[in-house]
């Protein structure tokens, strides 16, 4: 009886709190619509008192719930349109409505609204990007992970190496001598070359001040993307730029840290006439750093305006402009020498962590300008064209190093002097329609594109005429500038250029078959036209220096690529399982023995996997099973070592977590994890049924756990910890010979306090100092502290 009693005093205790709140909130909702009538899908609807933000669904419809009584103000915010606000008032228990049609036809197209989510502010999934349409990330049968600029400030991330942390899979960045970032994807060496969903690649480095976010989009990726982005059988990394917002604000933040840092940032962004339809934002930022090793330093600056106007009603432009100019020393690249027969870790080799063996005046500066243009034409309530200009170039002079191996105690220095440019320009026209046959909706877009590379080299090898014993070095065994300028009449000279056309048609649709179930269905037709390799000295033209075998010189390929999906939210908007069916292709040059021609390679994924959205965003996700082939594979021809047989294959298949969770007011959490299992199913002898060594660790893990105030006099004071974990991988891994990398984890703090008008931030990265190495032996800096001051406006 008195537990009874008890049971009936708990239930109306807690039905009287129910109650009390029903009756101290009531709810906000409305529809926005177009001048014609038609709802506006994804518009951004904020209550400025309450900095809560939400966007409209496909039937123009938004929701606040559990709002507190009062009147409010609704901020209704559309790029490259003027804002609008209007005044609500909340009653107890009943929903207020705020409607709105927009006076004039905006164009947004496929330019993005940015809001702020305060339940969980990491969670940035959905994208316009990676299948070219207004697609959710639960609708889109493809899976992405995305690292979003409030991730970065809270990491206080300063290069685009360090973004790599946050992507499942991604593992220790690749840094190439010029400061490129290369990652894994998948298995595969991914570079982050796509900007703004089309071709923008950098060969150097690339300043992370102007990024909205880093998109890892996985899998074989060239039905909507080619082969020009660098993507990879593993997927791409796409390079969201920030872009200008209609209100006037910034900030400017300077850090310093270990081995001299000091990094100047800018951020600033106003409307540049009164009814704010012409829009100008900039970010810059200049660093300069010491190596954690006994010589070394990088110095760079970065300039990245942006520009957005809506011309007329049905009409917009989008400028961009990305300038970068770096001055610096490389970085380490010690390739050992191979020992038959033998397995060894680089730690048992005893290469020493903190020597570079060179001088600080042998230099390399690289120079990068990236210009994009995209224009938005709204030909009717159904229908967008856009059309896309990228403009590419970068410049690379000086002298670029390695160390290789000529016993087991002795390197000798190779360096390439001399200059490299690499110029692209990429014209995309696309039209997207969002339209209904019967009673199904359509999202399609159709587009072609023209892609055209130049390259040019002139520049010298030398190999350096001296071994350097790297366990007990010789007085005076530091290569210097002057040393290695004496060696350059005897080097290897290549003074050559090499030019390419691809011409590409493609088109996606997805179809809602119902409410819940949709397809895709994606076909790609690729036209490559090598034009071959002119050398300057000589005058002739061949086939350049790509694949084994005999040079066949200019060449023509097409290559067709194809993307299936299917998606049945088992809860709409909240859980969904998919799967996908991905090719993708890249061209090969040169002929085998018989004279026959090679094909382009191709590999196909078979993927599916659960995407979720769950207690009202608070839990967010994906999980999936991939399983690539690669085919046509090019291997040295056994009868023959100096052309190559197209039967080669290899596998790399896997599973991948994604989590990013809010389980409660202020505590944020990212975690990932993923499994490869990668090997030559039919290759060379020295390593068939071997994993790749470039393939990294078959397992890795990330976690970044923060928490912050969310009220009270000290909002915004927060901290936050982590770490990365890769298993043993491999640098050379033969059947013959094994040279590994051992498991490390890496583990990394921060403290850090967020005010409205500035931000503090106290990292410390690697706080066990744990070595090391990327595949190409590039060793990791050890504990580095960094400190950082933002002031806003």
């Amino acid at each position: 009886m008195i537990s009874y009693l008890r049971t009936l005093l708990v239930i109306a205790i807690l039905s009287t709190g129910l109650t009390a709140t029903a009756q101290n909130t009531g709810s906000i909702t409305g529809k926005i619509l177009l001048v014609n009538g038609t709802p506006y899908a994804s518009a951004s609807v904020t209550i400025t008192e309450l900095e809560k933000a939400t966007l409209t669904d496909e039937t123009g419809t938004y929701h606040f719930n559990h709002i507190n009584t009062g009147s409010y103000h609704l901020k209704i915010q559309v790029l490259g349109a003027p804002e609008y606000i209007m005044e609500v008032t909340v009653i107890a228990g009943q929903t207020a409505t705020g409607n709105f049609q927009l006076p004039k036809e905006n164009v947004q197209a496929l330019q993005e609204v940015t809001i702020a989510s305060n339940i969980n502010r990491f969670s940035k999934r959905e994208s316009r990007y990676v299948a070219r349409l207004p697609l959710k990330n639960l609708e889109n049968p493809q899976v992405y992970n995305s690292v979003s600029k409030e991730l970065m400030q809270e990491q206080a991330v300063i290069d685009l190496g360090s973004i790599s942390k946050n992507v499942p899979g991604a593992g220790i960045p690749l840094i190439l001598n010029q400061g490129r970032v290369t990652f894994r994807s998948r298995g595969f060496e991914t570079e982050p070359n796509a900007r703004n969903g089309v071709a923008g690649p950098a060969f150097s480095f690339i300043d992370p001040v102007n990024l909205e976010r880093i998109e890892a989009i996985k899998g074989p990726s060239t039905t909507l993307f080619g082969t020009n982005i660098s993507s990879s059988y593993g997927g791409l990394y796409n390079r969201v730029t920030k872009k200008p917002y209609n209100d006037f604000g910034g900030e400017v933040a300077y850090t310093a840290g270990s081995w001299n840092l000091n990094r100047l940032t800018l951020d600033i962004n106003t409307p540049v006439n009164a009814d704010k339809t012409a829009l100008f934002r900039l970010n810059a930022a200049t660093t300069h750093q010491k190596s954690f090793q006994e010589l070394g330093f990088t110095n760079n600056i970065a300039i990245a305006p942006s520009f957005s106007y809506q011309i007329t009603d049905k009409l917009s432009l989008l400028m961009d402009v990305e300038f970068g100019q770096e001055k610096g020393t490389s970085v380490v690249r010690f390739n050992p020498f191979i020992i038959p027969n033998t397995n060894q870790s680089i730690t048992d080799i005893g290469f020493p962590y903190n020597k570079t063996f060179l001088s600080n005046d042998l230099t390399y500066s690289t120079q990068m300008l990236n210009i994009f243009a995209q224009v938005n034409y709204k030909m009717s309530g159904s229908w967008t064209s856009q059309t896309i200009i990228s403009r590419n170039r970068s410049t690379i002079d000086g002298y670029i190093t390695a160390l290789n191996g000529r016993s087991a105690t002795t390197v000798r220095p190779q360096i390439i002097v001399g200059n490299t440019n690499f110029i692209a320009t990429n014209i995309q026209q696309n039209f997207i329609g969002d339209f209904k046959i019967g009673k199904f909706r359509n999202r399609m877009v159709a587009g072609i594109d023209f892609y055209n590379n130049y390259n040019d080299f002139d520049r010298v090898t030398v190999n350096y005429n001296q071994d350097v014993n790297f366990i007990n070095p010789q007085p005076a065994y530091r290569i210097s500038r002057f040393k290695v300028d004496s060696l350059t009449s005897r080097g290897t000279l290549r003074k050559e250029y090499n030019r390419d056309n691809t011409y590409g048609a493609y088109v996606s649709d997805v179809f809602n078959i119902t409410d819940q179930l949709l397809a895709m269905a994606s076909i790609r037709i690729n036209t490559f036209d090598y034009k071959g390799v002119y050398n300057i000295v000589t005058g002739q033209i061949t086939g350049g220096l790509g694949s084994s075998g005999t040079s066949a010189g200019p060449y023509k390929q097409t290559a067709v690529s194809q993307k299936l999906g299917l998606v049945y939210e088992i809860s709409k908007d909240h859980l969904s399982l998919f799967g996908n069916y991905m090719g993708g292709f890249f061209n090969r040059n040169g002929q085998s023995l018989d004279g026959t021609a090679f094909k382009p390679e191709h590999a196909n994924q078979l993927e599916f996997g659960l995407k979720g959205d769950l207690f009202n965003n608070r839990l967010s996700g994906t999980v999936s099973y991939y399983d690539i082939k690669v085919e046509n594979v090019l291997r040295l021809d056994p009868r023959d070592i100096n052309y190559s047989i197209q039967d080669g294959a290899q596998l790399s298949r896997g599973i991948e977590v994604d989590i990013i969770a809010n389980p409660f007011s202020g505590l944020n959490i990212i975690a990932g994890y993923a499994y490869n299992y990668s090997l030559f199913t039919n290759a060379d002898a020295t390593v068939n049924n071997l994993r790749p060594a470039l393939s990294g660790p078959d397992k890795m893990a990330n976690l970044w756990v923060s928490y912050r105030l969310p009220e009270g006099s000290l909002r915004g004071l927060g901290i936050g910890f982590g770490g990365n974990y890769g298993s043993k991988s491999y640098q050379t891994n033969t059947q013959s010979t094994k040279i590994t990398i051992p498991a490390y984890t890496m583990l990394d703090a921060a403290l850090f306090y967020d005010h409205p008008r500035y931000r503090v931030n106290f990292k410390v990265n690697n706080l066990t100092s744990e070595k090391a190495w990327s595949v190409r032996l590039t060793p990791q800096a050890p504990v580095q502290f960094i400190g950082s001051i933002a002031l806003k406006f």
